[in-house]
């Protein structure tokens, strides 16, 4: 069944809102998906840096990991630690380098997101308490997409937990099902695009990031997908600048939005919109099949 929600605010002075919203409407749609969440935050970017969000097993020293990444490479790496996971920052041009490096010396990690603005989260557990256990209500920043999951077709793990990330600032929550995700990964895997899981949503994003690789925009990459993605969707996607959604030609999954001067809010059901603030004065609308809606700033 799943709950999707998303949040992009038109108004700056929301931003230090952001995650305490977000967490509003995530622990609506706890019910639609009791077995794992998470979300993606597009919060501020430090200039000629990149994050990297990482996840570790339980135990992890991500301190002693920060400090031996820092000697590494150059211009060094600032660690914050939120449970099982870390953002590390480091010099853009060192990106690579430090991904490298965590695969040779700290295999057992893994990442999760990169970008200049994006930190992603995600964990097994009932979604109110995942997004408490990462600090989600004191997160800021510009917009913010989650999910909540009932696994139905693949086992309960943080590997299975949407968001999915596949390319630099740019992230993907799903709900519906594929029915030709092994066919494209084959394909998408020809061109370079890598997959850490057998989950069709992490295949949806891999095929967003090699449209948007040929020069494609978002909004371009998502019309090109309602002919090569075939089965039964809504995509709520997040990249650095904005926010997009698209649902299906049949659109059978339930989806509201609305829409005010100061935000756009997506919600699965519209419960999980039911406390933003001037929602009584917002536009409410069900997204059209086979339609992109997207906006940025």
């Amino acid at each position: 069944m799943c709950g999707i929600v998303g949040l992009f605010l038109k108004d700056r002075t929301l931003e230090p809102a952001l995650g305490e919203l977000t967490a509003g409407m995530l622990a609506t749609m706890c019910d639609r998906g009791p077995d794992s969440a998470g979300f993606a935050v597009y919060g501020d970017a430090a200039p000629g840096r990149i994050k990297l969000t990482l996840r570790g097993p339980a135990g992890t020293d991500f301190e002693d990991v920060g400090r031996r990444l820092g000697d590494a490479v150059p211009g060094g790496a600032a660690i914050e630690i939120r449970d099982t996971h870390a953002v590390v920052g480091v010099e853009a041009g060192q990106a690579d380098a430090a991904i490298a490096w965590l695969g040779r010396e700290a295999p057992e990690i893994d990442l999760v997101g990169r970008g200049r603005r994006m930190e992603l989260y995600k964990e097994v557990g009932w979604p109110e308490r995942v997004a408490e256990r990462f600090g989600l209500a004191a997160m800021r920043g510009s917009h913010a997409i989650g999910h909540t999951r009932m696994a139905t077709e693949s086992a309960v793990t943080t590997d299975g937990a949407h968001p999915y990330s596949t390319g630099a600032d740019q992230c993907l929550v799903h709900n519906g099902s594929l029915s030709n995700h092994n066919g494209v990964r084959r394909n998408l895997r020809r061109e370079g695009i890598g997959f850490e899981t057998e989950n069709d949503t992490e295949v949806a994003a891999g095929y967003l990031t090699w449209r948007m690789r040929t020069g494609m925009s978002l909004g371009e990459a998502l019309q090109a997908g309602l002919a090569d993605l075939d089965g039964f969707y809504t995509f709520v996607v997040g990249t650095e600048t904005g926010f997009g959604v698209l649902r299906d030609g049949i659109a059978c999954k339930p989806a509201i939005m609305a829409e005010t001067d100061r935000y756009v809010a997506f919600g699965s059901e519209y419960r999980a919109l039911a406390d933003l603030p001037g929602i009584g004065a917002a536009r409410l609308w069900e997204p059209e099949p086979a339609t992109v809606y997207f906006w940025e700033r």
